[in-house]
């Protein structure tokens, strides 16, 4: 809301309003209603204006010739006032890039709205003082319009009286008037009933197609759960999860239940308030993938539809539900805003990161969403909101309360739905691998393999898929298949995306030529 003419003061009303001089239609005698009654003629209007002599100051019953010469109405400015504003931004709020400072407008011309008049004849001199600071500079003069005078108002006679008590009878005619209209209106309304239109359907009673972001919402809300982990020596946070089958497993992000591997408390509570205790089946690290199981589970749960995250395209509708800062049940809408992209994130405890080639989503998701379905239109799982991008340090895993600037990040389920699998059958998660150390640098040129090893080991695993290949250090890999490989993360997200066993084609430079080789990927099990 503006303040630009907070400050100034307004001139006390006259204690009469001021009336026109009679136009030469009015000076024409008039009968009036009342018979009997004497009708006073008003004095004929010259057809010529007076020299221009004011009346000496202060004369009594000096009337003026005209209004022109009274000074009232007020003439118009020959122009009106000119806006400064005209053809260049609009100001802003203040405090805004362009909008009022602190104090006002500059004193002088240009400032719009203008400085107010000057306090009329006809005003209290000592009321209305306020000056315009912060506005124009201080008050005291006017250069807005023409400063005027109150014109007296003509002593009313018996006709004039007349005139005011026919319009004062026509005025109570037309409220009785009104009020008899009222009352009939208001009387047909009491008989006939109620004009309102009331829709058929409301609230809790409208029926949602399953394909509105209501209908699936409604349909994944009840296999959604809110996750509590906390540690043994009390630390831990919030985080969401989803039904993966009717006994109990429940599939979220490794960094959600890391603090309660060790003997922590879990807990996870359903929409309509159930909570139950729950115990960590087996995670993993690297995927960024675990499955918990409820104690006591009940029978009647229902798994969420696990989609196909390989058909995903590129501006389909997405659906996130989850837990942002701790806000249970939330439900956030946006679309793929990309595929595979190369995504590594740490759980903030300072172990290994993890690695995907992630679905990129502008939903809303922030800390708390880790864990919770990201689903299609149709309400199928597509991926696990896991990480986000922020201006701020830290993502979903982190200590740092980063927040959504719509840049959040689902491991594809067709890959969790894997790990899940694995971890419910063994407790232990499986990776695939070409058996080759890659440098983990963030370079546009690909994936080099490094001189050695961990630990001083080789850098090419002897007998490994990548030793079977022909590959040596210092190959630089840029193609997966099709994909593009810029970085070592990049290629180890690709990769981690296929089982053990599938077939690969691997495009490397060496000494400045262009090989391709086929590759079956070996397996390692577990995070260590």
């Amino acid at each position: 809301m503006s303040t630009e003419n907070e400050g100034t003061a307004v001139p006390p009303a006259p204690s009469a309003p001021p009336v026109p001089v009679a136009s030469p239609e009015a000076s024409r005698p008039h009968p009036t209603s009342d018979a009997g009654a004497p009708t006073t003629p008003l004095p004929p209007t010259p057809s010529a204006p007076p020299p221009a002599t004011p009346p000496a100051p202060g004369a009594a019953g000096a009337a003026p010739a005209s209004a022109a010469e009274a000074g009232w109405p007020p003439p118009a400015p020959s122009a009106p006032p000119q806006d400064p504003y005209a053809g260049a931004p609009q100001a802003a709020h203040p405090g805004h890039p362009g909008g009022p400072t602190a104090g006002g407008a500059a004193d002088g011309a240009g400032a719009w709205p203008p400085p107010p008049p000057a306090t009329p004849s006809y005003a209290d001199p000592g009321a209305g003082a306020g000056t315009a600071e912060g506005v124009g500079g201080a008050g005291g003069g006017s250069d807005w319009g023409t400063t005027y005078a109150q014109h007296p108002a003509p002593k009313a006679g018996r006709g004039r009286g007349g005139l005011v008590a026919a319009v004062l009878v026509a005025a109570l005619a037309a409220g009785g008037l009104g009020g008899g209209l009222g009352y009939t209106l208001a009387k047909n309304d009491d008989t006939s009933g109620s004009t309102t239109v009331s829709a058929s359907d409301s609230g809790g009673s409208v029926k949602r197609d399953p394909g509105t972001v209501a209908g699936v919402a409604a349909k994944a809300l009840p296999s959604t759960v809110t996750i509590e982990a906390e540690s043994t020596n009390g630390e831990g946070g919030t985080g969401t999860g989803f039904v993966f089958d009717t006994q109990g497993h429940i599939v979220t992000n490794n960094h959600v239940v890391a603090d309660a591997v060790d003997g922590g408390k879990l807990t996870a509570t359903f929409p309509d308030g159930k909570k139950y205790n729950a115990e960590v089946v087996g995670h993993a690290q690297g995927y960024d993938v675990a499955v918990i199981k409820l104690k006591s589970a009940p029978s009647d749960l229902k798994p969420l539809t696990l989609g196909n995250s390989d058909k995903v395209a590129v501006g389909d509708s997405t659906i996130a539900i989850g837990a942002p800062f701790g806000l249970s049940n939330t439900v956030t809408t946006g679309i793929i805003s990309a595929k595979n992209r190369p995504v590594a994130s740490s759980d903030g405890t300072g172990s290994n990161a993890s690695y995907m080639s992630a679905l990129q989503t502008d939903a809303s998701i922030n800390p708390g969403n880790s864990g919770g379905p990201l689903l299609d239109a149709q309400g199928n799982v597509i991926g696990i909101n896991s990480a986000i991008q922020s201006a701020s340090s830290g993502g979903l895993g982190s200590t740092g309360q980063a927040g959504s600037i719509g840049l959040g990040f689902a491991i594809p389920i067709n890959q969790a739905k894997y790990v899940a699998q694995q971890l419910i059958k063994t407790g232990k998660p499986v990776y695939a691998k070409i058996g080759a150390s890659v440098s983990l640098e963030e370079s546009a040129g690909g994936a080099k393999i490094s001189d050695q090893g961990s630990g001083g080991t080789g850098a090419v695993e002897a007998g490994g898929p990548a030793a079977q290949a022909g590959l040596k250090s210092g190959d630089v890999i840029t193609k997966l298949d099709d994909r593009v490989i810029d970085s070592g993360p990049t290629l180890i997200g690709e990769i981690w995306t296929h089982k053990p066993g599938d077939k690969v084609t691997l495009t490397y430079e060496r000494g400045g030529k262009t090989h391709t080789v086929d590759l079956t990927l070996g397996s390692r099990t577990g995070d260590s």
